[in-house]
C-alpha cells in the first residue's frame, strides 16, 4: 500500500504542474485556498470508488437521461441553432443541468485527461457558442420560444442558467486551458454587466436562483476582471432592495413572491434564513464568495448569522436543510421546497432537495475557508456522507430528488417524491449537481495556507501544492467511515517549518494523533483543527485513530416530531431501519431501540457495495389493532429481536419499502 501511493503520489508531483491551469491569485480574505484542480484525488477507499462511478456510469446515464423526451433538461435545445421554426423543449432550467453536466465532465477530465471526453466538451461547447445572440444572451428557453420574452419573468431562470454557464466555464478552462466556453462565459458576462450594472428597477426582483452570483466570483478569480467581481456584488445588494412588489415593478406574475426567494429583506440585515432552500443556499454561497474577495464585514456577519440559523435550527441530522415541500414563510409568504420554521423538522415529509443539501455543504464549505473553524468541515462532511450521497443509486445511475428521513409504502406521496429511484424526471437539476461535486471532491479535502496544509476529509488520495517556503506532497490512506484509523504521509517537503492541521470531527471525543509512532501532546480536542507544527521529512507518517463506537443522538426537545425518539450514528454516517432487515412479522413502527443497547459492529462486504452494519437487541411491541385508528390504547412490554441497521444513503436500493431514521427510545 505505502509503496503504491508513494509511486501515485511522485507521478502527481511530477505532471500536475505541466498541465493544470491555474486558477489565479488566491482570494484575499480565506485563511485558506483548496489545491490547484487535479492536485487532490481520491486514489482508493469509499470516495475513489464513486470518483470511478461517476467516470464510468454517471456521465453516461446522465447523457441518455437529457435525451429522453420526458426528462426536464434536454440536450436537443442546444442543436436548433439555425433551425427554422425549432422551439424549446423540457424545463425553464434546462440549459443550467446541461452545463452542470459539462462542468462534471470537464471535472473527471481533468482527472483522467481522457480524450473521448475532451472531444465531447468540445462538441457542445460548439453548439452553444452557435446559440449564443449576438450580444451576449443566452438562454434556449426564450430563445426558442416566442411566447417568452427576456427578463419577462423571473421564474424563466436566465439568471441561473447563466450562473452555472459561468461556472462550467471557469472550471473547463482550468480543467484544460481551453478558451472555448470561457470565451462564450465573458460574451454573456458582459451582456449581465450591460444589463443590471445600471440597476434597473424593473429588475430588480431578478432572478430566482442566483447561481449567477457564484458563476462571477468563480469567473472573475479566472479572468481577473473587476467588473464581474462589482456585478457579484451588485447581485447580492438587488436581493431584498425593493419592497415586494415595489412601485416601480410591473406585474411578474410571480406566485411565491418575497420570502420565497430571499427577496423579502437585504441579506446584510437578513437575521435568519427563508425561503426556497436551494435559492437561499446558492445565495448565501455566492455572498461568502463576495466576501471572500472584498473582506466586506457586514456581509460576511451576515452569511454567519444565517449559517448559524440553518445548521443549529433548521437542519436534520442527515444534513437535509429543506423541511417543506409547501408552507408559508415567518412573514406569510407562500414558499415551497423551503427552510421550515426553528426547530420544525417533519420526517416522513422531509423536502430536503438534493441540490439544497449539497447547497449547505457548498455554504459550509466557503465558510470553512473564510473562517478556519473545523465545524463548518463537520456540517460539510455530514451532508457528504449522507443526504448528498443518499440521491444516488450504488450504480450511480439513478437519482432521488427529495430526501426524507423516513419513507411508508403504504401512505401517498409527496410532490416530487419518488418510491424508487428514477433514471430521469422532470427536473433534472439534481444528477448534476451530485456529479460534479463527487467529480470535484478531492478539493474538498485539503486545504492550503502560507504556513500549513489543512486535512478536512479522510479517505485515501494525494494532495500536492505549496506552502510559503516549497512543494509539498502528502497522501492519506483509510477505510474511513468505516474505520477511524488514517494514515498521512508526507512524500515531499521544504526544510522550514510548517504545520499541518488535522480535522479532529465533533463526535470522535477521545480522538489520538501520533508522529511516527510518537504520540502527539497535549490530545486533540473533538470539534477543532489540531496542529503540529515541525520540520517535516520526506517518510514521516501522522497517525489518526478516531473512535467509531455506535452513538445515539436525540433531538432539541422543541422538536416535536423527534420526541421521545432516537437516531443511530456511527463516525459521519447516519444509520436507519429499513423493512428489508426486518422479519416478515414485524412492522417498522412497532420497533423500539433500547437506549442502552449492547451494539455489533459487522462489515458486509457483499451487502449494498459493501457497508458496515450495526447490529442490537431490540424490541418489538404487542401489536396496537387496526393500522388506520387515529388513536389506540398505549402499548408496553413486548418481545426482543436482533435488529439491524444499514447507512442512510444506501437506502431503498433493495426496492420499495419502509424506512425510517428516528425511532422510539427505551428507557
Amino acid at each position: 500500500m505505502k509503496s503504491s501511493m508513494r509511486r501515485r503520489g511522485g507521478w502527481i508531483l511530477a505532471v500536475v504542474g505541466a498541465w493544470v491551469a491555474s486558477a489565479g491569485a488566491g482570494s484575499p480574505h480565506t485563511c485558506m485556498e483548496p489545491p490547484e484542480m487535479a492536485a487532490a484525488r481520491w486514489t482508493g477507499g469509499f470516495w475513489g470508488a464513486r470518483v470511478e462511478l461517476c467516470r464510468t456510469r454517471t456521465l453516461d446515464a446522465m447523457e441518455a437521461a437529457m435525451r429522453c423526451p420526458t426528462n426536464g433538461a434536454q440536450l436537443c435545445n442546444f442543436e436548433l441553432a439555425g433551425v427554422d421554426g425549432a422551439r424549446h423543449k423540457g424545463n425553464n432550467w434546462s440549459d443550467g443541468d446541461v452545463y452542470k453536466w459539462i462542468e462534471s465532465m470537464a471535472r473527471v477530465y481533468a482527472l483522467t485527461r481522457d480524450p473521448a471526453l475532451d472531444r465531447k466538451m468540445d462538441e457542445w461547447i460548439a453548439r452553444i457558442a452557435r446559440t449564443q445572440a449576438e450580444d451576449g444572451y443566452l438562454g434556449t428557453q426564450t430563445q426558442f420560444n416566442p411566447e417568452k420574452k427576456r427578463w419577462g419573468m423571473r421564474n424563466y431562470h436566465e439568471l441561473y442558467n447563466m450562473g452555472h454557464l459561468l461556472t462550467a466555464a471557469a472550471v473547463h478552462h482550468r480543467a484544460t486551458g481551453k478558451a472555448s466556453l470561457l470565451d462564450v462565459a465573458r460574451k454573456c458576462a458582459d451582456y449581465l454587466y450591460r444589463t443590471f450594472q445600471p440597476r434597473p428597477k424593473e429588475l430588480a426582483h431578478f432572478g430566482w436562483n442566483p447561481s449567477n452570483i457564484m458563476g462571477l466570483v468563480d469567473l472573475h478569480r479566472v479572468t481577473a476582471d473587476p467588473r464581474h467581481l462589482e456585478l457579484a456584488g451588485i447581485f447580492v445588494t438587488m436581493r431584498g432592495s425593493q419592497p415586494w412588489p415595489g412601485p416601480n415593478v410591473p406585474d411578474v406574475k410571480d406566485r411565491d413572491p418575497g420570502d420565497q426567494t430571499q427577496d423579502r429583506v437585504a441579506l446584510r440585515k437578513e437575521t435568519q434564513a427563508v425561503g426556497h432552500a436551494v435559492t437561499g443556499a446558492y445565495l448565501y454561497s455566492g455572498a461568502a464568495d463576495v466576501v471572500a474577495e472584498t473582506g466586506e464585514a457586514a456581509l460576511r456577519e451576515a452569511v454567519e448569522r444565517i449559517w448559524e440559523d440553518i445548521s443549529g435550527r433548521k437542519m436534520y441530522v442527515t444534513g437535509g436543510t429543506a423541511a417543506y415541500h409547501h408552507g408559508l414563510s415567518v412573514r406569510n409568504d407562500r414558499v415551497h421546497e423551503a427552510y421550515g420554521a426553528a426547530f420544525d423538522l417533519p420526517q416522513r415529509t422531509a423536502y430536503n432537495e438534493t441540490c439544497a443539501n449539497i447547497g449547505h455543504a457548498m455554504f459550509s464549505r466557503r465558510m470553512l475557508a473564510l473562517t478556519g473553524s473545523a465545524r463548518y468541515a463537520d456540517t460539510m462532511e455530514r451532508v457528504l456522507h449522507n443526504s448528498m450521497l443518499s440521491a444516488m443509486s450504488l450504480d450511480g445511475t439513478r437519482f432521488f430528488y427529495t430526501n426524507p428521513l423516513e419513507r411508508r409504502t403504504d401512505v401517498p406521496l409527496e410532490w416530487q417524491d419518488a418510491m424508487e429511484r428514477w433514471p430521469a424526471w422532470p427536473c433534472f437539476c439534481c444528477p448534476p449537481s451530485v456529479a460534479r461535486t463527487i467529480a470535484g471532491l478531492g478539493e474538498w479535502a485539503w486545504g492550503l495556507s502560507d504556513d500549513a496544509v489543512w486535512l478536512h476529509l479522510f479517505g485515501t488520495g494525494t494532495m500536492t501544492g505549496k506552502v510559503a517556503s516549497g512543494a509539498v506532497c502528502l497522501a492519506q490512506a483509510s477505510r474511513y467511515p468505516w474505520d477511524g484509523n488514517v494514515a498521512v504521509r508526507i512524500d515531499a517537503t521544504p526544510a522550514a517549518p510548517w504545520a499541518l492541521r488535522v480535522r479532529i470531527p465533533e463526535w470522535s471525543a477521545g480522538a489520538t494523533l501520533a508522529v511516527n509512532g510518537e504520540a502527539v501532546e497535549p490530545a486533540p480536542a473533538a470539534g477543532a483543527y489540531a496542529e503540529i507544527r515541525r520540520a517535516w521529512k520526506a517518510g514521516d507518517t501522522v497517525a489518526l485513530a478516531l473512535p467509531m463506537a455506535p452513538r445515539l443522538v436525540e433531538a432539541n426537545p422543541v422538536v416535536e416530531q423527534n420526541r421521545g425518539q432516537v437516531a443511530v450514528m456511527r463516525g459521519p454516517l447516519v444509520y436507519c431501519v429499513e423493512s428489508a432487515d426486518l422479519p416478515e412479522d414485524i412492522d417498522i413502527d412497532d420497533v423500539v431501540l433500547p437506549v442502552a443497547a449492547a451494539w455489533t459492529v459487522r462489515p458486509e462486504p457483499d451487502l449494498l457495495g459493501g457497508v458496515t452494519v450495526l447490529e442490537c437487541e431490540a424490541r418489538v411491541l404487542p401489536s396496537g389493532g387496526a393500522a388506520q385508528e387515529l388513536y389506540r390504547p398505549a402499548r408496553a412490554g413486548g418481545r426482543p429481536f436482533r435488529l439491524r441497521m444499514v447507512p442512510y444513503y444506501a437506502w431503498c436500493n433493495r426496492g420499495p419499502g419502509d424506512m425510517s431514521v428516528w425511532l422510539p427510545a427505551g428507557r
